[in-house]
């Protein structure tokens, strides 16, 4: 059996400080008391007259009363003092600074620590009221600016939310404050290198992102503080410089087409002009005529590949089985094997005829890229593969190839730049403005750990979709 664990002696009780004052006032006193009782009661006092029965009574009475009010009053002075300073702390524990010590000036002691609690007061309300005008316009700061910030503690608990962040998830901040990460959808924003840009979609918007961390410490306890800046400034930027770029290749292609046709037909003209006619001037105005032909119909193919671009029909969505869609599109391609992976039963709001030319370009362009590479690299797979999956409320279409992979992804989507000898810059741009017409986005990007790239088509997909 276990031995019973032996209970603990009780501490006695300490005598308190105003006691203990009290208690040496009287062993101060008693000596002096116990000498004048003696007297009283035991010894002639008086010689000429002796103390009757009641006047000793009545001095023994009228000393102890002095004793008592002598006790009283000595408790008073020390004690009164040591309960304002214990009052004025006690303020300063729980914020309140209006407390102060009434000061003698005497100069001793006690008036010394009373004039440096006060002095500590003032010092503490100073710093107080800076930290709370601090806290006030950080707290105005974080609520005017336009980039959302969030403090999340060390269990990834929401703590803190700004305008902007309120309006990135589109909930108020009484709905996100003390949920975690992953329950607001952050909690991938948590995760990887910081800072980085990334192409996703909250509740509030999809677009490109910059997200930055910090950490930090409040109460002794580990905090970070997630910070996601929306780059459509910047991204207007590029769009202004990626107009600029379109007005240079334009003017380009408009030189190329237009310089050539207007010396042919000075020339056509001056070979007229001519009298008597050359024996061959017919087979000069067949060439020079077939190069103007030639060079209109490239420039026609031009401004049609420009129109297409700019007159994108806005789309009209109904009800889309999506695996049909894909397989369509794959089986179109025959230059390379396209496989098509399955994935779950998907049902679009979309319009199928957009849907199926994103496709149908997504997969010409994976093709186009294995075509880039050497084919006498045997043993290694010459492909392109589509799959597509659930991404919470989206549907991903993945579209991999076996090509060399991207160089640059800079001007991906700047329109009619290509790095393909007859391509004509658009089929990506028109892509991207399908996925954005319909709510989703598009993205490529190189493969990990192998060659090829893969373009990820992100589209919404609700749970059920009535059918027209």
């Amino acid at each position: 059996m276990r031995p019973r664990p032996q209970p603990r002696p009780a501490r006695r009780p300490r005598i308190g400080f105003v006691r203990r004052v009290l208690l040496l006032a009287v062993v101060v006193a008693a000596p002096a008391w116990v000498v004048v009782l003696a007297l009283i009661w035991l010894g002639d006092t008086f010689p000429n007259h002796d103390l009757s029965l009641n006047a000793r009574v009545t001095i023994t009475i009228f000393l102890g009363g002095c004793g008592l009010v002598t006790m009283l009053v000595l408790r008073e002075r020390v004690v009164r003092p040591l309960q304002t300073a214990a009052n004025i702390l006690s303020g300063l524990r729980e914020g309140d600074y209006s407390f102060r010590a009434r000061s003698d000036r005497s100069g001793d002691a006690l008036d010394d620590v009373l004039t440096e609690v006060n002095a500590l007061v003032d010092t503490m309300r100073t710093q107080r009221l800076g930290a709370l005008e601090a806290t006030a316009l950080l707290r105005a700061v974080m609520s005017e600016i336009d980039v959302a910030v969030f403090a999340f503690d060390a269990a990834e608990c929401l703590r803190l939310v700004n305008r902007a962040g309120e309006r990135l998830l589109a909930q108020p901040a009484e709905r996100l404050l003390g949920r975690f990460a992953t329950d607001v959808g952050l909690g991938e924003c948590l995760e990887g290198d910081a800072p980085r840009t990334v192409q996703t979609r909250f509740a509030g918007g999809a677009g490109r992102w910059r997200l930055q961390r910090q950490q930090f410490r409040q109460g002794g306890l580990p905090h970070t503080l997630l910070v996601i800046s929306d780059l459509s400034r910047e991204l207007r930027e590029e769009e202004k410089l990626a107009w600029q770029r379109l007005v240079r290749v334009l003017g380009h292609e408009l030189n190329n087409s237009l310089a050539p046709v207007k010396s042919i037909a000075g020339s056509l003209e001056s070979l007229l002009q001519r009298d008597p006619l050359p024996s061959d001037w017919r087979e000069d105005m067949r060439d020079g005529l077939g190069v103007i032909a030639s060079r209109a119909e490239s420039l026609n193919r031009f401004v049609g590949a420009y129109a297409q671009l700019a007159r994108l029909p806005r789309p009209r969505p109904q009800a889309v089985v999506l695996a049909p869609i894909v397989s369509r599109a794959a089986t179109l391609e025959t230059r390379v094997p396209v496989t098509v992976l399955h994935g779950p039963d998907c049902t679009l709001a979309a319009d199928p005829d957009q849907l199926e030319q994103a496709l149908i370009n997504l997969v010409r362009n994976g093709a186009d890229a294995v075509l880039e590479t050497n084919p006498a690299q045997a043993g290694e797979p010459r492909g392109v593969r589509v799959s597509w999956g659930r991404v919470g409320a989206s549907v991903e279409v993945a579209i991999e190839d076996d090509g060399p992979g991207l160089a640059s992804t800079a001007n991906l989507f700047v329109p009619f730049f290509t790095t393909k000898q007859k391509g004509s810059g658009i089929g990506l741009v028109l892509c991207r403005q399908i996925a954005e017409g319909h709510g989703g986005s598009l993205t490529l990007e190189n493969r990990v750990g192998t060659r090829g790239c893969v373009a990820r088509f992100r589209l919404p997909c609700p749970a059920t979709v009535s059918r027209a």
